[in-house]
């Protein structure tokens, strides 16, 4: 497709192909609003910002005794409908002096380093908005009071409090811990977490992955929320569903330049399930109630720390 101002000798310029570059950028920045903390299979077909996602959950039938000669009794299956609000809209505008000879150049114009920078603002403006609706909607376990002289092993029994906290709610394997960047210096140093690859897997990876130990895949950020220190769970618990709108472009009114740009719009929430979460009367969740399949801890921290 050809635009207004290219040459016919420069119709390859193609701005659509911008948003999967966008998409490849943005993800592995993510923390709380990536796939191994949220799930993205609500997302549906989002189109504006007010779109209302709808999820259904099917309650679990009654398993009956056979008889005779009572016989057998036919339920109707019940389902419980949960709303995710399509709530934030976000964009992203940049301006080219040249598109054409950006595009000629072979540099495509978000490898530049203040695209790359205004795709980090982005990503961030997500990772807290989801942060928070976690954060918000996770069980409060009883804080923990961080001993002076033995940090690390404090911070590693939490997890492991967290670990048993999960496993009483029978919350599946593929768990994971975010830990405020304090408590990753700290967690860092008990020997567990230090020689993970004995445990699981080491190495810090994409997504702000620190290691993988006890069942759990431990990530980092520095984009905890307010009084927050370490929140665990599973992605099935929190959806995110986000969708960029697709790429712009034209003469900017107020520079000799190009501008391009796109809108993501996105929301979040926690997922309720029957047998965990309490049923209302008109076939929605009690949604006052924290989930049980994440859980969040305070740390108290010793002046010196």
């Amino acid at each position: 497709m050809a635009f207004p101002y290219q040459n016919p000798s420069s119709e390859t310029f193609v701005p659509e192909l911008w948003d999967a570059e966008l998409l490849t950028a943005f993800d592995p920045l993510l923390v709380w609003a990536s796939p191994l903390v949220s799930n993205t299979k609500y997302e549906g077909d989002i189109r504006q910002q007010g779109d209302v996602v709808h999820i259904n959950s099917l309650m679990r039938p009654t398993v009956g005794d056979y008889k005779l000669p009572d016989g057998m009794t036919a339920q109707r299956p019940e389902t419980v409908d949960q709303k995710l609000p399509i709530t934030e809209a976000k964009y992203l505008q940049v301006l080219v002096e040249d598109a054409e000879r950006v595009q000629l150049a072979g540099t495509r114009g978000l490898d530049s380093p203040i695209n790359q920078q205004m795709i980090r603002a982005l990503a961030r403006e997500a990772d807290a908005f989801m942060g928070d609706v976690i954060a918000k909607g996770a069980t409060a376990l009883p804080g923990v009071k961080a001993s002076a002289g033995n940090i690390p092993q404090s911070l590693y029994s939490t997890v492991l409090d967290v670990m048993l906290a999960l496993d009483g709610n029978d919350i599946p394997a593929g768990r994971y811990v975010v830990v405020s960047p304090k408590v990753k210096r700290y967690l860092i140093e008990h020997p567990a977490v230090a020689n993970a690859a004995a445990y699981g897997e080491g190495g810090v990876t994409a997504n702000g992955v620190v290691a993988k130990l006890a069942g759990f895949t431990i990530l980092s950020t520095t984009a905890m929320p307010v009084g927050v220190d370490i929140v665990a769970g599973h992605s099935e618990f929190a959806t995110y569903a986000s969708q960029f709108t697709g790429f712009r472009q034209g003469q900017s009114e107020k520079y000799r330049a190009d501008y391009i740009d796109t809108l993501h719009l996105y929301g979040g929430k926690v997922v309720r399930y029957p047998d965990l979460d309490t049923k209302m009367s008109d076939n929605t969740f009690d949604e006052s109630k924290p989930t049980k399949g994440i859980c969040k801890v305070t740390v108290e921290w010793p002046k010196a720390a």
